[in-house]
């Protein structure tokens, strides 16, 4: 189990007695987005570089990427998120920073954008290791399921309501 320890000096404490409080958690995500239209862009030969690229993004906030992988239309990035970092911010940046780069590169010539949402999962520390395998396999996962499929599963298995107008 990874926890993440950030000690906070209380300025202000009458006794003068030095005392810190320590943040532990344990958040583990697993965030799911696609490109926009689910056009299949992102080929093979190409993803792994902007795995790299993304883990580096992700070391940056200080966040512990467990796994990324993904197919032609959508990703999924396994990831601890540090107290500091909201979701809503890390997803965004992501987004912002792979865009600029893909579009930079020439990594997938075809790309023009990411969708607009996303989705993000969270999980006890408990299933980690099923995660990382499900996401190391989803070439083979998506021969039997469409992303589409994949994703409303994954909305019902946490008792998120969602209207399908708005689904990738």
């Amino acid at each position: 189990m990874q926890l993440v320890g950030v000690d906070t000096n209380q300025s202000h404490n009458p006794e003068g007695v030095e005392s810190f409080m320590s943040t532990y958690t344990q958040i583990l995500y697993q965030i799911v987005f696609a490109t926009k239209d689910r056009i299949p862009v992102m080929k093979k030969e190409r993803r792994t570089e902007l795995f790299k690229y993304i883990w580096g993004i992700l070391e940056n906030k200080k966040c512990h990427l467990y796994r990324i992988n993904g197919v032609e239309d959508h990703l999924h990035i396994l990831t601890h998120l540090h107290p500091t970092v909201a979701i809503a911010d890390l997803v965004k940046d992501i987004k912002i920073a792979t865009s600029k780069y893909i579009k930079e590169n020439n990594l997938f010539p075809d790309f023009t954008a990411w969708q607009d949402g996303y989705g993000a999962f969270t999980y006890s520390i408990d299933a980690k290791d099923t995660l990382i395998d499900y996401i190391k396999n989803q070439e083979e996962h998506h021969f039997k399921m469409t992303f589409l499929e994949e994703y409303i599963q994954l909305l019902k298995e946490h008792g998120i309501e969602f209207d399908q107008k708005y689904l990738p």
